[in-house]
């Protein structure tokens, strides 16, 4: 009995100190230590969508496909935000009519010399519409990929797309542009050498990849009279899910040289294109592939004419 009693005592005395202690405010940390910190908060998940505007072959338009593009989805009300991954040659601020507000760049956010609010500019048309620019001063070897896919999923949480426009080739540049993104538009011109430079692009994507293809430079007479390429030629070899067509007109250059995207012009039919793919790529119904011209041949001409406001 009294070994129970002293082993009860025990127990007691040992539930009681547990309490205290319990009951005990937390101590401060001793003099010269660091005071414990409270858990950060975690980022909001990424939600927008980055999508990367390539084709292997240098000069086919897509720097032209980024700046309007972004355009017309900003005047969708979307927040749009448009990366210059082309670091060295960068000409989106050209296009955009923002070169002389360009403060800070890629790199420059990615070497921590300047912030992104800083280095993001504001659209001069649109709240909706930024744009990170690229360094024209440095190489494109100069990017760790790891950071720009950082950078990227950065921009997806505070934008609904992410738009990012690819150097030409199949090197570093690419690899950065590709790095971050989701999704892949195909921008070719209806030529052998970009047709077959786009292929390779395709398949160095990411194997879950479905990228979609723009044919841009159309030249429909050239066509008729079997001067060129027709879309149907193009994808019979892609075999990519068509986007849009965009025509080959004088107003392009005039406008890209003036600094103003066509998404924006009401009379423009390269702007209706443009606003057509840009509501395509935002889930609006469209034609099935079945029942567009420009897929299923026979009509090509007619549909390209509907896509240009009826040019």
């Amino acid at each position: 009995m009294t070994t129970m009693m002293r082993a009860f005592e025990t127990g007691a005395t040992a539930v009681a100190s547990t309490l205290a202690s319990a009951a005990a405010p937390v101590e401060a940390a001793p003099v010269g230590q660091p005071a414990p910190q409270p858990a950060q908060p975690q980022p909001a998940p990424p939600h927008g969508r980055a999508i990367v505007i390539t084709s292997g072959k240098g000069g086919v338009g897509k720097t032209t496909t980024t700046a309007n593009l972004g355009t017309a989805l900003a005047a969708r009300g979307q927040r749009v935000v448009l990366v210059d991954a082309d670091v060295g040659l960068r000409n989106l601020d050209i296009v955009l009519g923002l070169e002389s507000r360009v403060r800070f760049h890629l790199l420059d956010v990615l070497e921590e010399k300047a912030s992104l609010d800083e280095a993001l500019v504001r659209d001069k048309r649109s709240d909706s519409l930024s744009l990170l620019a690229a360094a024209q001063t440095r190489e494109k070897e100069d990017v760790v990929t790891a950071h720009m896919t950082a950078l990227i999923e950065e921009l997806r949480r505070r934008f609904d797309y992410v738009l990012i426009d690819c150097p030409a080739g199949i090197e570093k540049g690419f690899k950065n542009a590709v790095a971050g993104a989701q999704h892949a538009i195909i921008v070719c011109t209806p030529e052998v050498s970009a047709v077959r430079d786009a292929d390779r692009v395709v398949g160095l994507l990411p194997n879950d990849w479905h990228p979609d293809l723009i044919v841009n430079r159309v030249r429909p007479q050239l066509v008729k009279k079997g001067k060129m390429l027709s879309v149907e030629d193009v994808n019979d070899i892609l075999r990519l899910p068509l986007l849009g067509v965009i025509a080959e007109e004088p107003g392009v250059i005039v406008a890209t040289n003036k600094g103003e995207p066509l998404a924006l012009d009401p009379a423009s039919g390269i702007g209706a294109a443009y606003r057509a793919i840009a509501a395509k790529l935002a889930g609006d119904e469209a034609p099935s592939a079945g029942s567009d011209p420009a897929v299923s041949g026979g009509g090509w001409f007619a549909k390209l004419g509907a896509l240009l406001g009826g040019r």
